[in-house]
């Protein structure tokens, strides 16, 4: 399957579906489809890191497969497990003459066989992107689980064998950068670092997913994320958080950003109590 047939062409596609991709974005999206790699995207949370695999999928009517990554994650959650309670009342049904051998061989088939998300993206026969979202969460040990699925796009199960990817997923890591990755996950991806876009493009992201809103009341809310962004907040806001406020102010029928405004629905934008102190005290609002 080709997922883009040039960098142009992945703009405007991504474009269509919603997501805003600068030159960089798009040559990387493209080569990541056109090489079979992996793309790894790093950078501070809420800078669309996920919404660009969400946004990948949609422009190429692909579906998405989703790992969520957290602190414990193992293979019985990533890769596959055995339903051991379905195992355990077929052992019980089974004929107490059946040998052990034939038993082992009839509980370790496809119809025991609980997929996750890793094998599921892999077995996959229509043009699927899988999501491996803040890998950075995961223990270190896990990396070792994507090692053969990066490398060969494929899952070995002791009990079956080898299975390889039918059709290669378009694969996608997101990481926040709280630990550094292993190089050996780092060699098998291309890399692409997405950060807080500059004011010209966050309107026009702004714009485009709320048109309603008036474009000096755009301008207005901008300019007051970036000041928000530049001070040390426990959770800057997100570009997600940047549209979610626009969505406020236009149900609220805000035609000024002033301070009022601002104190009234911070709450939006800012989801720390510590937060919203200091965007009061710098911002010099009136509550």
């Amino acid at each position: 399957m080709t997922w883009f047939a040039t960098p142009a062409d992945a703009s405007t596609r991504l474009h269509d579906a919603g997501y805003l991709a600068d030159a960089a974005t798009a040559t990387t999206s493209y080569l990541a489809g056109a090489l079979e790699k992996p793309l790894l995207i790093e950078g501070p949370a809420g800078v669309g890191k996920t919404e660009l695999a969400k946004a990948v999928a949609r422009a190429t009517n692909a579906e998405l497969v989703r790992l969520q990554c957290y602190e414990g994650l193992d293979e019985a959650r990533a890769l596959y497990e055995w339903n051991y309670k379905k195992q355990l009342l077929r052992i019980q049904a089974t004929h107490d003459d059946a040998s052990w051998s034939e038993t082992h061989d009839d509980i370790f088939t496809e119809e025991f066989l609980l997929t996750r998300p890793l094998l599921t993206a892999i077995r996959r026969e229509q043009p699927t992107v899988l999501l491996i979202d803040e890998v950075d969460k995961t223990d270190i040990e896990v990396e070792g689980l994507l090692l053969e699925v990066l490398s060969g796009f494929q899952v070995t199960i002791p009990e079956l064998g080898t299975i390889s990817a039918v059709k290669r997923p378009f694969v996608v890591l997101t990481s926040n950068a709280s630990r550094e990755l292993s190089e050996a996950v780092k060699r098998r991806c291309l890399y692409l670092h997405l950060d807080y876009p500059d004011a010209e493009r966050e309107r026009e992201i702004v714009s485009s997913q709320v048109p309603d809103l008036d474009d000096r009341v755009t301008g207005q809310l901008v300019a007051t994320v970036a000041r928000l962004r530049e001070l040390e907040l426990k959770k800057a806001p997100s570009i997600a958080e940047s549209v979610d406020w626009a969505r406020t102010l236009v149900a609220l029928e805000i035609g000024d950003l002033d301070d009022k405004a601002i104190a009234d629905t911070l709450g939006v934008i800012l989801k720390h109590q510590s937060d919203h102190d200091r965007a009061v005290k710098e911002l010099r609002l009136k509550r």
